[in-house]
């Protein structure tokens, strides 16, 4: 992993890297290993997209647009913007 102001950057065997879906499959944030994300809400593909770090189990936002958002990793489930998003769209066992 490569250090960036007291963050990391994750690589590809970074267990935060990959996709995150909503139980109902809407929101869909695919964590790439650069350090950047991919959002797709419902039938709209790269509705958002941005740059990420992730400090621990917390995870900041920056989007393209300018806005800012974070979540937390809790239990193996990301908890963003008062959504919950679960590894491929798998619940954890």
């Amino acid at each position: 992993m490569t250090m960036i102001r007291n963050t990391t950057l994750p690589d590809q065997a970074h267990p935060y890297v990959g996709m995150w879906i909503t139980a109902d499959g809407r929101i869909r944030h695919n964590l790439l290993p650069n350090g950047r994300y991919d959002e797709a809400r419902g039938r709209r593909e790269s509705a958002y997209q941005g740059r990420y770090e992730v400090r621990g189990n917390h995870i900041d936002y920056w989007d393209d647009t300018g806005f800012t958002a974070d979540g937390d990793f809790i239990d193996g489930v990301l908890h963003h913007a008062g959504m919950i998003l679960h590894r491929d769209g798998k619940k954890p066992d």
